[in-house]
């Protein structure tokens, strides 16, 4: 079992990173060969709409076909067992950095002759973890459950139906008098110290059932 783990964040080492390390232990408890890989430190860009993907005889196999930093990465996970993408939540949407990750790994699998079969046969369980400002009552008056949901629903063309996490009223600064925020900071530390334990419980617990769950999976085939 392989799982790869997509940190869609500028920061390797705050809430999102930490969400994703704790989803990569309970991978890699569930006996998986983890790796975490850090979007803000490769150079590439979205889809280039070259349709190399797309050409008739092209032996891509659903596999972008646009050569830079980011190409490899797709390689490894079309070749893996469980995606899991983690991303901070910016004016409503993922990182851009995210949704370009997003982008070329999904086009290239699509399949313009039948668009419900997927050009890579080989599922992939995948999971979505979201950090944000926003506290979980605003979901669905913000549209966020609609806006993220997106992402999930594309990633469902790899074979199962992906689950999302979410963080909420996460801790965002070390000290918050530097900045400007409406964030009351003492009642967001309290958070920090009672309820982020709780969803990294819960990270580390969806990357424990996605292994067992792929493993399940290859039992079948």
């Amino acid at each position: 079992m392989k799982a790869i783990f997509i940190n869609g964040s500028p920061r390797k080492n705050k809430n999102t990173a930490q969400m994703l390390e704790s989803a990569m232990r309970g991978a890699q408890e569930a006996g998986a060969e983890v790796e975490m890989i850090h979007l803000y430190g490769l150079n590439y860009k979205g889809c280039m709409s070259c349709f190399l993907c797309k050409r008739k005889g092209n032996t891509a196999n659903g596999l972008c076909g646009f050569k830079d930093e980011l190409q490899p990465v797709l390689e490894k996970v079309v070749n893996a067992d469980v995606l899991v993408v983690g991303s901070p939540v910016y004016d409503s949407f993922p990182t851009g950095m995210t949704r370009a990750f997003i982008e070329r790994l999904v086009f290239p699998a699509v399949n313009y002759n039948d668009y419900s079969t997927p050009l890579i046969r080989k599922p992939l369980q995948c999971a979505t973890i979201y950090t944000m400002n926003a506290p979980e009552n605003l979901m669905q008056p913000l549209h966020y459950d609609i806006i993220l949901g997106e992402s999930n629903r594309v990633l469902g063309i790899f074979g199962s139906r992906p689950e999302m996490l979410c963080s909420h009223e996460t801790y965002q600064f070390n000290d918050y008098s530097k900045y400007e925020t409406a964030v009351d900071e003492p009642t967001r530390a309290r958070i920090r110290e009672t309820r982020f334990p709780q969803d990294l419980q819960k990270a580390y617990d969806l990357g424990k059932r996605l292994v067992e769950r792929a493993k399940a999976c290859s039992c079948k085939e």
